[in-house]
């Protein structure tokens, strides 16, 4: 089997709140103890931590965690998206609180130096609008695109990488496709910024998540990505391959036909699942991806991809995957 890296969103071993539990599904959960958690799956070597850190929480402290379980940062993800900049970071119609986003995502930059990470991941979830007539589309381009021009700019050493999803929180949110996303970093006209390509909002986004990353990586954009899972009408966030076990397979393909390299990282939200367990599962269907890449037969399903055979291709892929996920009893 292909080595593979694997890691998650801190976010993975928190608790949740929810419009409806708003007491949260359990006690809260402080950053040093997500990363104890991670580090009980056993084959998590990456994690992707919010920042700032929970309450009380250092930089030294995070550094001596981390080391405590050899585990490494990929990234860091600034929390621009809470109430302060509920009508946008980059594209708040508020100077100052655009300018406290900018001094968050500076300060997360400065982290990533820190830390070792490999880039700053940028979500910018309140980024966008609800209503027709509620912006100046010309505008909004006009701040997003100057504004990540200029956090980028002003850190030439770090990469950074804008995560896109169609909608939520906003109904409509700025960066919310792949080939948007391409686009407005082709403006941008820095080489610092790419794409996090997460599966679940490629999904929920109507897009083939397959189809998102090869364009992404004809671009040179894909940077990193995330895995969950979804039913597409929402961003569920669930265990990897629990529901689209055949597109999750073509998007690995995808990754493994172009020489892509990289961590395969997890991004779920067990609200009332076990932490612990969910991300050994969805790790354990990830294995089996990985076994079935090397028992795919690459030759017939090129021959029959030429000859665009919809049922040639689908027989040779279930021999594959079926194949793989059997193994593992």
């Amino acid at each position: 089997m292909t080595e593979i890296e694997f890691g998650a969103g801190l976010w993975n071993f928190a608790t949740y709140v929810d419009r409806y539990a708003t007491d949260g599904y359990g006690e809260p959960r402080g950053t040093l103890e997500q990363i104890d958690l991670a580090a009980q799956v056993g084959d998590i070597r990456w994690v992707d931590l919010n920042f700032p850190f929970t309450p009380g929480v250092t930089l030294e402290d995070v550094k001596a965690k981390l080391a405590e379980h050899d585990i490494k940062a990929i990234g860091i993800t600034p929390d621009i998206y809470l109430r302060e900049h509920m009508l946008g970071a980059f594209t708040n119609p508020d100077p100052a609180k655009r300018a406290s986003a900018m001094a968050r995502m500076n300060d997360a930059a400065n982290v990533v130096r820190e830390l070792g990470a490999k880039y700053v991941k940028i979500w910018p979830g309140q980024d966008g609008f609800d209503y027709p007539f509620q912006v100046d589309y010309r505008e909004l381009n006009r701040l997003a695109v100057e504004g990540m021009r200029e956090l980028a700019s002003g850190h030439p050493d770090l990469k950074f990488v804008i995560e896109y999803k169609p909608r939520e929180p906003r109904t409509h949110m700025y960066w919310g496709s792949a080939a948007k996303t391409i686009l407005g970093i082709q403006q941008m006209g820095v080489d610092n910024v790419g794409v996090l390509l997460d599966f679940g909002h490629a999904l929920f986004g109507g897009e083939a998540p397959a189809e998102s990353a090869q364009l992404l990586i004809d671009h040179g954009l894909l940077w990193g990505m995330d895995v969950n899972d979804n039913y597409r009408g929402w961003d569920d966030d669930m265990m990897v391959g629990s529901i689209h076990q055949v597109e999750i397979f073509e998007y690995f393909h995808v990754l493994k036909k172009n020489g892509w390299e990289g961590v395969w990282n997890l991004d779920q939200f067990p609200f009332r699942e076990d932490a612990v367990e969910n991300a050994k599962l969805s790790i354990r269907f990830l294995k089996a991806i990985a076994r079935a890449l090397d028992l795919l037969d690459e030759d017939a399903l090129a021959e029959a991809q030429a000859r665009q055979d919809a049922l040639s291709a689908q027989r040779i892929i279930q021999d594959a995957l079926l194949s793989s996920m059997a193994a593992d009893r």
